[in-house]
């Protein structure tokens, strides 16, 4: 089921060693993923580290992992288990030691390196991995660009917008309210203490923003995976990996 979606290893006509399983490689990386352990700790049952390394950067790059879990998404969608008029949203921020030419965040003075993650839930999760110097708002509306919502039992082409959008204080701001309203977002936001002039602001509608735990609890069981705590990538192209592999899991 998992093979589908992975890539299919070319041949090579100069012969060589035989090629290593992709399952012993899979199941290394979940050995890797759950332990957060070094790569050099990989026990050699599941492969050279180098080798299941090299396996997880192209099923990451080709979509492999991504369609994998979509594709539990979709099954999920056939039995009417996810939920399209109500998303809630988040972000979390994970310190990366080793860094990378992405992240803007590495001066000692700015905060350490990492990866920011923006995640999108109406019982349906769409990720957007970045470095962590982008705002969380930004990284919402590239998140809210992945959700493809459609509707149970209805044809056609999904849409890119729930009917409403819940996200804590730190997504605090006027215009990002103003363009998920331009985008037919009902925006469910609440102002910080001293913003006067926050817009949006119905009593009534933000009693919704209590149901934010919906997208708080995957970021609490992501946190189960140890690698996604501790993380030793220096390529946001693995950690990606990892993150999505995580997800299908819990999917």
């Amino acid at each position: 089921m998992i093979r589908v979606q992975l890539p299919a290893p070319k041949a090579s006509r100069r012969g060589g060693r035989p090629r290593r399983d992709d399952r012993h490689c899979f199941e290394g990386l979940l050995w890797i993923l759950w332990t957060g352990a070094p790569w050099s700790e990989l026990p050699w049952r599941y492969g050279s580290p180098s080798t299941c390394w090299r396996r997880l950067k192209p099923w990451e790059e080709t979509g492999g992992l991504l369609k994998r879990w979509r594709a539990f998404l979709a099954y999920l969608n056939d039995q009417e288990k996810i939920r399209w008029d109500e998303c809630c949203a988040d972000g979390s921020f994970v310190p990366a030691k080793k860094g990378d030419p992405r992240s803007a965040r590495r001066s000692t003075a700015r905060g350490p390196s990492g990866w920011c993650w923006s995640m999108a839930r109406a019982l349906r999760w769409e990720p957007s991995l970045e470095a962590a110097s982008p705002a969380e708002g930004t990284l919402l509306e590239q998140t809210l660009d992945t959700v493809a919502v459609g509707r149970p039992g209805k044809p056609g082409r999904p849409r890119k917008r729930p009917d409403r959008l819940s996200a804590d204080r730190g997504y605090d701001s006027n215009p990002l309210r103003a363009r998920m309203a331009r985008r037919g977002i009902e925006p469910i936001i609440p102002a910080r203490r001293h913003h006067r002039r926050a817009t949006h602001q119905d009593g009534r509608k933000l009693r919704r923003y209590r149901r934010r735990w919906i997208v708080e609890r995957p970021f609490a069981w992501l946190g189960h995976f140890r690698r996604l705590v501790v993380c030793d990538e220096r390529l946001i192209t693995t950690s990606a990996g990892f993150f999505q592999l995580a997800c299908a899991l819990l999917t």
